[in-house]
């Protein structure tokens, strides 16, 4: 059989298709992981989507809509953060430390493992975008393409995360950091309930944050239920700094790991 000159020529940083594709495949064969991602962010949306006495409009849809970019992106941040932090099984065998021994660079190591994490996050965001307009969620048609297109691209921060963790802990541990750290982050960031004053100005510490607010922006323009609004520059700041702490924790890690 003749190779694929196409799958096997590098990209930039060194990531290969061929490996990409052969991680994807691997990932979602997982069906355990897939399930527990795409259940979790259904029940919440469902529990949530409804809160009594809120009854908002925002400039381009309702309440709905605006718990469902949450949950997708939670869902999303969940289900990446937890397919990147199994590379902690990889680091217990010795496949990172064979790998070092290969032309394959750091950097695209971390790519090609942050991208299988990008590809596995689509699946609950499509779940609850599907659920939020079963459920009659209103918004502008531009708001259910790109919230939810942020949504699932902003969820490479937490692919990121998750590879940091993966290759810095142990995996006993690993196995029950990634839910309550998720949830913890996800009230911090502003993405169960609204949060307004000092709560809302600590949330744009938060690594939830930058995220939630770019996905939410076309909905909101910005605005919060209690008037105030969000800087799209905070937010694009909050998400760059914080992909780059995650991808430099986890390059560090890679090498250590490999040397060790």
């Amino acid at each position: 059989m003749t190779a694929n000159p196409t799958l096997d020529t590098a990209l930039p940083g060194g990531v290969t298709p061929r490996y990409l594709l052969l991680d994807v495949r691997r990932l979602f064969r997982n069906r355990q992981t897939l399930l527990i991602t795409a259940v979790l962010p259904v029940v919440l949306y469902l529990a949530l989507f409804r809160q009594r006495g809120v009854d908002a409009r925002f400039a381009h849809g309702d309440f709905a809509a605006w718990m469902m970019i949450g949950l997708a992106l939670y869902g999303a941040a969940a289900a990446a953060t937890t397919t990147a932090a199994a590379v902690a099984s990889e680091r217990s065998t010795g496949w990172v430390r064979t790998l070092r021994l290969t032309p394959l660079r750091p950097r695209a190591y971390i790519v090609t493992k942050v991208l299988g994490a990008l590809a596995v996050a689509a699946l609950p965001v499509l779940i609850v975008g599907a659920l939020g307009a079963a459920t009659g969620a209103r918004a502008d048609a531009r708001v259910w393409v790109f919230s939810l297109l942020l949504a699932w691209l902003g969820s490479a921060v937490f692919g990121a995360l998750g590879l940091a963790l993966g290759l810095a802990l142990k995996p006993e541990i690993v196995l029950h950091v990634p839910g309550l750290l998720l949830t913890v982050l996800a009230f911090a960031g502003n993405v169960f309930f609204p949060l307004s004053g000092a709560a809302l100005t600590a949330s744009q510490f938060t690594p939830m944050y930058g995220v939630a607010a770019l996905a939410r922006y076309p909905l909101t323009d910005g605005w919060q239920l209690t008037g105030e609004h969000t800087s799209i520059l905070v937010a694009v700041v909050n998400v760059l700094v914080w992909l780059a702490v995650f991808g430099s924790v986890g390059a560090v890690a890679y090498r250590r790991g490999a040397a060790r």
